[in-house]
């Protein structure tokens, strides 16, 4: 039985890395890269960010896949993808603190009017403008799970007003949940800024369409650190021309890497940043570890996912 890491990214860690730190965390494991896959047959696990279908070919014996990361729609959603085979994802606390900061540098960098101040000093103006007070402010967090909730709760530490939503009823010390569909226009309507960390499922793809948009609070900033299937990119350049939201901050995008030509590039009502929030995996390998002891022990894995959900 090994495990085979092959992540199909050209511009995060190697796969060679990858394979190196679990095998200082675990020195007897079978842990094989592309260029040192050996015997096909031999390999039960396969550690992805992108699962393609050359790997359910190739692999005979293949018995789980452990995504690299926390989104697995496009593994889950792969109609190649045999009944027998486990799909498993990671919940590192690492990526959850950048995330988590991610969403507070570009709350902060719009309350405290960065972009403003950076034009004023290349003109060379001294042309003071009050900054948002952040008691004053509501955040909004859509996704309460564990990125969500650290989310929150770091915001809430910062001062800022903070209000949650979910699918299914949460409770977090000091916000204000909210849960289900009926739920969002009195969030929307709140928020000063609005930052989504939802998993992609047949219930949230396009979810932020014209309509959902058009109910957000008039010059508040929408983020998106979850999914780019979220947001119709289209619908999102009509809404941020009327100024609702009045500005957006875009991590995830529906096609990756975002095209050249796309429009959100030069809109002045969009900042891009190219998928970097939850760069770091942390001690998350060692549970990539785990769950390989796990599936050749048949215990229960961690982080396995319904795929009847998605996630």
């Amino acid at each position: 039985m090994a495990l085979l890491i092959e992540s199909g990214l050209s511009d995060w860690m190697s796969d060679s890395d990858i394979a190196l730190e679990i095998q200082r965390i675990h020195p007897s494991l079978d842990v094989r890269t592309p260029q040192t896959i050996g015997d096909v047959s031999e390999i039960t696990m396969i550690g992805v960010v992108s699962l393609q279908d050359a790997h359910l070919q190739r692999l005979p014996n293949l018995r789980l896949i452990q995504k690299l990361g926390a989104g697995v729609e496009t593994i889950v959603g792969n109609p190649n993808l045999p009944d027998h085979v486990r799909v498993a994802r990671l919940k590192p606390d690492a990526p959850a603190q950048g995330i988590a900061e991610w969403f507070v540098t570009y709350v902060l960098h719009r309350q405290r009017h960065v972009a403003f101040h950076q034009a004023a000093q290349s003109r060379a103006e001294w042309t003071p403008k009050e900054p948002g007070f952040s008691p004053n402010t509501v955040v909004g967090v859509l996704g309460l799970g564990h990125i969500g909730a650290r989310s929150a709760r770091m915001l809430r530490a910062i001062g800022f007003q903070v209000m949650g939503w979910s699918r299914s009823p949460k409770q977090i010390e000091g916000v204000t949940c909210l849960h289900g569909q009926d739920a969002l226009p009195e969030l929307l309507a709140q928020c000063d800024h609005l930052c989504a960390i939802l998993p992609s499922t047949p219930q949230t793809v396009g979810m932020f369409d014209a309509q959902m948009l058009a109910a957000m609070k008039p010059r508040s900033q929408l983020l998106n650190a979850g999914r780019g299937d979220l947001i119709d990119e289209t619908a999102l350049i009509a809404a941020l021309d009327k100024g609702a939201p009045g500005h957006a901050v875009l991590d995830v995008t529906s096609h990756e890497p975002l095209p050249s030509d796309s429009p959100l590039w030069a809109h002045p009502g969009v900042t891009i940043t190219p998928h970097v929030s939850g760069w770091h995996l942390g001690e998350a390998l060692a549970d990539v570890v785990e769950n390989f002891q796990r599936l050749n022990a048949g215990t229960p894995l961690l982080h396995e996912v319904d795929r009847t959900r998605g996630y």
